[in-house]
């Protein structure tokens, strides 16, 4: 693959629509950024563009949302199939990218996002609106994200009553955990933690890990070859980290190189789910994200590597590209491998 990443993907492939829509959340992140290493919300939000609900079907599909904590704003975005519903309708809890400083689960990128994998795999989404980073550093997303996890565990047998707003059709024991970039690593995490805690209705069959956000205080190859990459650079991931991390730490924290020096082997003893993880060949992550698959393999559980060699970071939000299609595509048969 050549050292020059412009020559390896085509910009020109994607639509005006998503380039202006890709300036305005990187004019909001240049603007809204502060010396001292904080993030002005209200510049960010003005770039930030939300998607409306739509109760009414949009694309073929429904959306609402479900209050878990007002208090943190934390509520999850459901995403339901209008049209080709199987009698049982596999759910994925997913968590959106952004470094853990961006976006939400009402934006726009996020929004298309989750409404393209609900069409593609006929499942529901339950995409949580966790809280974000420097405001809310380590563990809060891994908590926030978790407690979606059990207050659908601990609501189920209400679903009727309109508390969770699931279709009656979705079936939790077909349940997998899901999440792009930054959201990968959230998912990750909150894998670990369903797994330590002994859910009652909701069973795990499934990990999808869309070029996660991994990292480490070792520089890999492809971040050294690539640091100036598309999209997201060796520099901005590390600020991004020094951002959520706790103070004094550095990226070999666990959160961070979950294989790493300082972590502990919690995923051997645990029933953890089959996991596919989706790289891609333009991004400076590259490399931790095969070290994380790598590491599931180790720990002798089943888990599955999609490699793009031409893709850059976030490249699965662009629908018009090729290795875009064939990404869903892909998530679309690990579900209904597991499913069936």
């Amino acid at each position: 693959m050549s050292n020059n990443p412009s020559s390896t993907f085509h910009f020109q492939d994607v639509t005006w629509t998503h380039r202006f829509y890709r300036s305005m959340i990187g004019f909001g992140v240049s603007f809204s950024g502060r010396s001292d290493g904080t993030i002005n919300r209200c510049i960010m939000n003005l770039f930030d563009l939300k998607a409306p609900l739509s109760k009414n079907p949009r694309d073929r599909v429904k959306t609402t949302d479900t209050v878990v904590d007002a208090t943190r704003n934390l509520y999850f975005r459901l995403f339901v199939p209008s049209v080709g519903q199987d009698a049982n309708m596999p759910v994925i809890i997913y968590f959106h990218g952004g470094g853990f400083a961006y976006l939400q689960a009402s934006s726009i990128s996020c929004d298309d996002l989750c409404r393209r994998i609900c069409k593609e795999t006929g499942a529901v989404i339950v995409s949580v609106n966790y809280r974000l980073t420097p405001e809310h550093k380590y563990p809060c997303q891994y908590d926030d994200g978790f407690d979606v996890v059990k207050f659908i565990d601990d609501n189920t047998n209400t679903i009727n009553s309109g508390i969770l707003n699931l279709p009656s059709n979705a079936n939790l024991k077909q349940c997998f955990i899901a999440g792009d970039s930054a959201g990968g690593n959230v998912a990750h995490h909150v894998a670990v933690k369903a797994c330590e805690h002994e859910l009652r209705n909701v069973e795990l069959i499934g990990l999808i890990a869309i070029q996660p956000f991994f990292g480490g205080e070792e520089r890999t190859d492809s971040e050294i070859r690539l640091a100036d990459g598309p999209v997201l650079s060796v520099k901005g991931s590390d600020r991004l980290w020094k951002m959520f991390l706790p103070e004094g730490s550095d990226r070999d924290h666990p959160a961070c190189n979950v294989f790493g020096p300082k972590s502990v082997d919690n995923i051997s003893r645990l029933k953890f789910p089959a996991t596919v993880v989706v790289v891609g060949g333009v991004d400076p992550l590259h490399d931790w994200q095969i070290k994380y698959y790598e590491g599931l393999k180790k720990c002798g559980k089943e888990a599955y590597l999609v490699e793009y060699p031409n893709a850059f970071h976030s490249f699965y939000g662009v629908p018009e590209l090729d290795d875009s299609a064939l990404a869903m595509q892909e998530l679309k048969n690990f579900v209904s491998k597991l499913i069936h």
